[in-house]
């Protein structure tokens, strides 16, 4: 089978109990609990089946090891997961407010993970690898920016395929060079994940359908639109489906795209039919929301069939 990589931040997550604005004030908090989008993404890769592996740093700290002992007990490959002597592992403390959204507060960029590198670790997990998935969420500094650029052009050059789920935060569009690395990333990609109105980013079009024309004029081959609650679609050149979400008791939103775009990824690299793809990779996001914490949600091919056989086949 395919091997998948991806290059990134893995972080902890903990989340406030109660639903609030901000952090002044004393709260009760539950984790740490591993994160970190690339993170979430292989993790669910792995449980699949599929072969996979990460490039990542963490700290020598409890964070790191709860992180890579989870990634590998799942299978992923942490052959090229860096340890750093003194930087921490990333944290990220979050809490809804009451109006739905969250508050959120990262130590990401000054974290272990600011020493992500092509290690030779790394480049013989690039070697490996016969599909590149880019997060958005990982552009966020220069050396990553180069890591995860010179991974696309080797894993491209050999035949492989790149995936690019843009993941973006608002306030990372104004980060030096981050829009021309979102760019370079989307000029190699063959399967686009955006999340509803990043479809726009990397467009002049205004309505969907031009959009989506746009971009497989560009040389995208397919397209995952994310919408969240409203399901998913799906176009290439041959036309586009739209599959809808699962209802379920919301718990924990976090994590439940990645969940999603891994799933429709591993599907996707074998081949399945894209409605198909498309169902595995909802059940697979409607299972990741019901569970608190971003990565105790994803799941074997076996559970994802069972919820499926739940929610009538």
């Amino acid at each position: 089978m395919k091997k998948v990589i991806t290059i990134g931040e893995i972080v902890v997550e903990i989340m406030a109990l109660e639903e609030g604005n901000g952090f002044m004030s004393a709260i009760p908090l539950i984790g740490p609990f591993p994160s970190g989008a690339p993170a979430i993404f292989i993790d669910q890769v792995a449980k699949l089946g599929q072969p996979s592996g990460i490039i990542s740093a963490i700290g020598r700290d409890d964070f790191g090891k709860l992180n890579i002992e989870r990634l590998r007990r799942d299978g992923v490959d942490v052959s090229a997961i860096g340890v750093h002597p003194t930087a921490a592992t990333g944290s990220a403390f979050v809490r809804y407010r009451p109006d739905g959204e969250r508050d959120f507060i990262f130590n990401i960029r000054h974290s272990a993970c600011s020493a992500i590198a092509l290690t030779a670790e790394a480049q013989k997990l690039i070697d490996a690898a016969d599909h590149l998935h880019i997060m958005g969420s990982a552009l966020f500094s220069d050396e990553i920016i180069a890591a995860i650029q010179a991974a696309t052009i080797r894993v491209k050059a050999k035949g492989g395929t790149v995936s690019f789920d843009p993941n973006i935060r608002k306030e990372m569009l104004d980060l030096p060079g981050m829009r021309e690395a979102l760019f370079h990333a989307l000029e190699n990609t063959d399967l686009f994940l955006p999340s509803g109105a990043e479809l726009f980013l990397f467009t002049k079009a205004t309505e969907e359908k031009l959009a989506v024309a746009e971009l497989l004029a560009r040389g995208v081959k397919a397209i995952v639109i994310k919408r969240g609650a409203e399901g998913a679609s799906y176009f290439d050149a041959a036309g586009g489906i739209t599959s809808p979400a699962f209802k379920v008791e919301e718990n924990d939103p976090t994590g439940a795209g990645d969940s999603f775009g891994a799933a429709f990824v591993t599907c996707w690299l074998r081949s399945m039919d894209p409605a198909r793809a498309l169902r595995l990779a909802n059940a697979a996001g409607a299972r990741a929301v019901s569970v608190k914490g971003p990565m105790e949600g994803t799941s074997t091919m076996e559970e994802i069939e069972i919820f499926l056989a739940s929610q009538g086949g």
